[in-house]
């Protein structure tokens, strides 16, 4: 096996990593902002909250107060209920891109572009 010479112009390993700010990087603050923010945060959880509770409730309330005791039309009714919050988080999400690109296309109103570090 062959070893390598160290050649007095070199560092060895040990000296390079004494370097402060080795990385080209190093010499930046560092972004610690969350890559999603907070208000799609919390109507994910919203709108998560509410396709467990609303599917649920629908078929107990209906069961036996609208549908008397017939559970294939309460679970039907759950299920609609289910489809119905998942087109209104669409609508929302939709709503929310549509107003994040008019504001690039104005010049980016009030959200700062994050760099993305690979």
């Amino acid at each position: 096996m062959a070893t390598r010479r160290i050649i007095s112009q070199e560092k060895t390993l040990l000296e390079k990593d004494d370097r402060i700010g080795s990385s080209p990087a190093a010499s930046e603050k560092s972004n610690i902002t969350p890559a999603v923010p907070a208000s799609v945060i919390i109507k994910l959880l919203a709108f998560t909250f509410a396709m467990i509770v609303i599917p649920i409730s629908s078929y107990f309330l209906t069961v036996d107060r609208l549908f008397k005791g017939n559970s294939t039309y309460a679970g039907a009714t759950a299920a609609i209920m289910a489809n119905v919050v998942l087109i209104g988080y669409i609508i929302v999400a939709m709503a929310e891109d549509q107003s994040d690109q008019e504001n690039e296309k104005k010049g980016g109103g009030g959200k700062v572009e994050r760099k993305k570090d690979l």
